[in-house]
């Protein structure tokens, strides 16, 4: 299916599959570890890569080469890798792609366990980690060295939602052959598609806004078949953090209605973002689809909608969020996102706990600061279900 062709809601249903001669509509799993081979010969071309064809459900199962596929074609790639977690997706791609000696440089305003894994793991293997300000472009500047291979970032980021300049970090890292990655997860290429602005890598914690419900874990990486076959998936074959057929097919399912759930979350965090700013116990809003955003021009350009996280802080620290956060009947208080149930977190004591706290505050991560990812129930039921928190203050 030619993705140039034909509208990101039609590829979100109909790329990437291949009807099995069983013609079945909805696509197939495929829950098998092995595959068969017409002959020894046969055996012998697939395992050498003379032909092309499933091998061992680790590395090549068509129910993850269906999802792989879709999501290559929604994100204007040329290949994927689809892995057992976001965070799988992360450490192939840098395992894959990088060696002892080389240097990233990461915004600040990255995943708490990403963080983690680049502090504690990869430099453990000789990879050097400088952390910038998302935004301060003079400072993604200053931290190239001549080692440095990678540049690395979330946009918008979580939780303060800080968008970078996609363009102009693309160039800087094209100007001193590195890489530019960029974790898309929060916008899905229905909001944002990172290629575009000249990213080489994007890649997806599948388990968010691809799913949608909170059923599983997963995660892909996208760009290139330079960058993404022979370094990531090499990896992938090697290593096994696999995505598994089942989870494959609940992700391809999410993919069908992605578009239509990603306008409706954007939606209902801007409606959601505009009444918190009439709170009296809220100081400040963090939402791209906010006038009053940092970057809200550069969002404008890059993003197509707000997506749907909404940060803000309140009035009292932490005891006073933790009262809004246990005051509600109706938000899941969890650290996932990107379901149709709307969950709230406390990002200091959770996602981001493990960051050391004179990081966090660099970060903007304070202790009076709460997360909603806002999901798919009535706007007016959620509005309510904060108000008992803030009537408590």
């Amino acid at each position: 299916m030619d993705a140039e062709q034909f509208d990101l809601d039609t590829l979100a249903i109909r790329a990437g599959y291949q009807m099995t001669p069983e013609q079945e509509n909805s696509e197939a799993i495929f829950p098998t570890s092995s595959f068969r081979y017409e002959s020894a010969a046969q055996a012998a071309a697939r395992f050498s890569g003379v032909e092309k064809g499933n091998i061992y459900s680790r590395f090549t199962n068509p129910t993850v080469r269906t999802f792989e596929n879709r999501l290559a074609a929604l994100e204007g790639g040329e290949s994927c890798v689809g892995t057992g977690s976001g965070m799988a997706a992360i450490l192939s791609t840098f395992m894959g792609s990088l060696a002892a000696g080389d240097h990233i440089v990461s915004s600040q305003s990255i995943f708490g366990t990403t963080k983690v894994l680049f502090t504690k793991y990869l430099m453990k293997f000789g990879i050097e980690v400088s952390f910038v300000p998302q935004t301060d472009l003079e400072a993604w500047k200053a931290a190239i060295q001549p080692n440095t291979k990678a540049l690395f970032l979330e946009t918008p980021s979580n939780p303060l939602t800080e968008i970078a300049d996609l363009s102009a970090l693309a160039d800087l890292a094209h100007e001193n052959d590195a890489l530019l990655v960029v974790d898309n997860c929060f916008c899905t290429p229905i909001l944002q598609r990172p290629l575009e602005f000249g990213a080489d890598i994007v890649i997806h914690s599948a388990t968010k806004f691809i799913d949608g419900q909170g059923r599983a874990i997963g995660g892909a990486v996208v760009g290139s078949e330079a960058l993404i076959e022979e370094p990531v998936r090499g990896f992938m074959r090697t290593a096994g953090p696999s995505m598994s057929p089942f989870n494959a097919w609940i992700f391809l399912k999410g993919l069908e209605t992605l578009p239509l759930r990603m306008k409706a979350h954007s939606e209902h965090a801007l409606a959601l973002a505009e009444w918190l700013q009439a709170q009296p116990v809220v100081e400040q809003v963090f939402y791209p689809g906010l006038p009053t955003h940092p970057q809200y021009a550069l969002g404008q350009k890059q993003m197509s909608a707000g997506g749907g996280l909404v940060s803000f802080t309140i009035k009292g620290g932490q005891e006073a969020a933790w009262k809004v956060v246990d005051a509600t009947q109706l938000m899941s208080i969890t650290a996932n996102l990107g379901d149709v149930k709307t969950s709230i977190t406390h990002p200091a004591t959770t996602t981001h706990s493990r960051v050391p706290p004179e990081e966090r505050q660099a970060a903007g991560i304070t202790d009076n600061l709460l997360r909603v990812s806002v999901g798919l129930e009535s706007i007016e039921d959620l509005k309510a279900d904060l108000q008992r928190g803030f009537a408590q203050l």
